[in-house]
């Protein structure tokens, strides 16, 4: 039984999260909301008309264009294409062709390009990626070319089931401003706490059985949801242990920390961790990774090292990253930004020794021990298996209830821990990976995204275990809380170098900000000179085709524009809002009356509101800059 006599509503226009464990009903749930299976009892209700979009797990093998394969997504746009190429033009057809082209022009057929064009390019593909075929792409880019045909879909609903596993950073932050500005409902099924919270305004928690409603985002639903399980005295002492020994490592952390930007954030993300040590006793998941035996500094040391992809028949190798001189010591916690493609995993993988470097040298010291975890370690699991095969493999002299003892840390307690790996699910194969790489005692972790198919709990409690680790450590994620809490630096792979980045995950956005916007003057004036050229070469230029070429462009550029104006016009309305209360409230202070001892509490009160809503304002009007300045220096892509 996954849901059971429970209720729920959600009104429209909501952004909606759903969170619980693996396996307690999330997709099941999706899959009521879509038809594809009925409840056993009660009903669900859907406003008839509502359109539904939602991201397909499998796409059919196609030649089709990337970009048509997006704009498909509007079945209604497609099927009045279809109706209006094949309608003759005889005269007794004349009414229903302007039916059609009025029916056309507002679903938007002439901006539809545009529109797919703005989807793929925020999701990371280039330019030259549009037309290339869906079979040309790999999994990952696959999944992310469905999201992006869920979104081109006109909607009123929009399910997204972990729409952010196979995105990287930047496409993570333009997916989380876009579900912003969309005008429809949203459930939203995410492990990633921090896209939770900053995209969420309800969160629904399957707890038991049953659906329970928290306002606001995910920050506010752990906040809530530990209150509640302090009032029901869950697990109190384990809860008391638990809060204890994590304070003292907040606590040492901070007594160690440097005054560094990076460092205070980790201050911060840190203290949430004693917030949800109620949670994780809960959860049952209790991650421990143990300590190196030896720490050797420094442990790996890169001079003028490039690396890439060898290739067959004698060809040169494919170079990816050229002239790094950087070193891991000891101790070492670092973060690896960068936009995809740039060349994050290629680095790992030379670290990890599965690539040899084209030239330079990767200098290892003596005693230096990596745990290396990507997502391909799962492929290497023997599915066969059960989770105390694979450990006693390892460890074939220790004893079998320490080995027990060990995996039930990693949730697999039990019955669990002698199930056969195969139908396991991507979650739970990930938790054996990692398992099976700490359990050697590395003391050089490199991570690339090892959250990835985790569930909240067991990604929190991750998150504990690699604060607490004491080794060194190299993590690429896309999960910010995850970077947030565990790691002290950060390095960034951009246009073939790899170079330490002096800053935290706030100044990572400016820079993606800034290098977003210098690569889009790029290919303005690429655009431009190419035009230049063209002109040269032919004095009399074909206006009619450049007007055409001036209009796309025009069109583009304000379909660009215009969820920001959206949300410019709702700040100014609060704005606006806002100042005409003040200025009532400015009135009422300057009134002597105001402070005589009968109207103590309507004086405390008029005082309170007055500051409550004087930041109010300065936080909008912060906002209107922000959102005015991304308009003004908006350039077409």
């Amino acid at each position: 039984m996954l849901l059971d006599t429970t209720d729920f509503v959600v009104h429209p226009g909501e952004r909606v999260g759903i969170v619980g464990r693996n396996g307690a009903g999330k997709t099941t749930l999706f899959a009521l909301l879509q038809k594809e299976m009925d409840a056993d009892a009660g009903q669900l209700d859907i406003p008839s008309g509502w359109r539904v979009a939602s991201v397909k797990q499998e796409i059919a093998a196609s030649a089709a264009p990337a970009r048509e394969f997006v704009i498909d997504g509007d079945t209604r746009l497609r099927q009045l294409q279809a109706e209006r190429a094949h309608i003759d033009s005889s005269e007794h057809a004349g009414h229903r062709i302007a039916e059609l082209e009025t029916e056309l022009i507002e679903a938007g057929a002439w901006s539809a390009t545009s529109r797919a064009e703005q989807l793929l390019a925020g999701l990371g593909f280039t330019p030259a990626q549009w037309s290339a075929p869906v079979d040309s792409f790999s999994g990952g880019w696959r999944m992310r070319l469905a999201l992006a045909r869920a979104l081109m879909a006109p909607s009123e609903l929009l399910l997204l089931d972990e729409p952010t596993n196979h995105l990287d950073l930047d496409a993570m932050l333009w997916l989380e401003r876009w579900l912003t500005a969309y005008e429809g409902t949203v459930l939203l099924i995410s492990h990633d706490t921090e896209f939770l919270d900053a995209v969420a305004q309800t969160i629904l928690h399957i707890d038991q059985a049953k659906l329970v409603r928290y306002k606001g985002g995910y920050n506010d639903f752990i906040i809530q949801r530990a209150e509640r399980l302090r009032l029901n005295r869950i697990a109190h002492e384990r809860q008391g242990r638990e809060t204890a020994r994590l304070q003292g490592f907040i606590d040492r952390f901070k007594a160690k920390a440097s005054k560094a930007k990076q460092a205070q954030s980790r201050v911060k993300a840190l203290a949430r961790m004693e917030l949800l040590a109620p949670i994780y006793a809960e959860a049952g998941i209790d991650i421990r990774i143990p300590s190196p035996v030896e720490m050797p500094d420094p442990l790996l040391v890169m001079d003028n090292m490039e690396t890439g992809y060898p290739q067959a028949d004698g060809q040169p190798p494919i170079s990816i990253l050229k002239n790094i001189k950087l070193m891991i010591r000891g101790g070492d916690r670092i973060g690896i930004l960068g936009v995809n493609g740039a060349g994050k995993s290629t680095l790992v993988k030379t670290l990890a020794g599965e690539l040899t470097p084209i030239s330079g040298e990767r200098r290892a010291s003596r005693g230096l021990e990596i745990g290396y975890f990507a997502q391909h370690q799962l492929d290497m699991l023997d599915l066969d298996s059960s989770p105390l095969e694979h450990l006693a493999r390892l460890a074939p002299q220790t004893r079998e209830q320490e080995l027990r003892n060990y995996l039930g840390g990693f949730g697999f307690g039990g019955a669990r821990v002698t199930d056969q790996v195969r139908p396991m699910s991507g979650g739970e194969k990930a938790r054996l990976a990692l398992s099976l790489i700490v359990w050697q005692k590395p003391n050089l972790l490199l991570l690339d995204e090892p959250s990835n198919h985790l569930d909240v709990e067991t990604r929190e409690a991750l998150t504990q275990a690699l604060a607490e680790f004491g080794g060194s450590m190299l993590l690429v994620s896309h999960d910010r809380h995850l970077l947030r809490t565990t790691v002290d630096s950060f390095w960034i792979v951009a246009q073939g170098a790899v170079q330490a980045f002096d800053g935290d995950l706030e100044d990572y956005k400016d820079w993606l900000a800034d290098h977003q916007n210098t690569e889009k003057k790029r290919q303005a004036q690429d655009e431009a000179s190419l035009l230049n050229s063209r002109d040269s070469a032919d004095p009399t230029p074909d206006r009619k085709q450049q007007k055409r070429i001036e209009a796309e462009s025009r069109q583009k550029l304000a379909a660009l524009r215009k969820p920001l104006e959206k949300k410019m016009a709702v700040v100014d309305k609060s704005l606006q809002t806002t100042q005409e209360e003040l200025v009532i409230l400015d009135r009422l202070i300057a009134d002597p009356a105001l402070y005589e001892d009968s109207r103590k509490q309507e004086c405390l009160t008029a005082l309170a509101r007055h500051g409550e809503l004087s930041k109010q304002r300065d936080m909008l009007e912060e906002q209107w800059l922000e959102l005015q300045e991304a308009i003004d220096t908006m350039v077409y892509p």
